[in-house]
């Protein structure tokens, strides 16, 4: 879970290839909001793929969300 921009968000997060791999999909619990992107650390260097939304979207989600605490169930 995380706020931004006044929103609830759940997140989830998917590790993969030993962590050179990286997807991020975020939803607004109201249902009014989306953040998707793929992030993989290449030979290269770093890439950001975002699904259908501009780049600028995912990175201020990023750099504004605050996470909140788990909590136990």
């Amino acid at each position: 879970m995380a706020t931004h921009d006044g929103r609830r968000y759940g997140v989830t997060r998917t590790v993969r290839a030993g962590g050179r791999a990286v997807a991020l999909y975020t939803e607004a619990l109201d249902g009014s909001d989306v953040v998707s992107a793929n992030a993989y650390l290449t030979g290269a260097g770093e890439e950001l793929r975002p699904c259908e939304m501009p780049a600028a979207k995912v990175l201020a989600f990023l750099e504004r969300a605050c996470p909140e605490p788990a909590q136990v169930r």
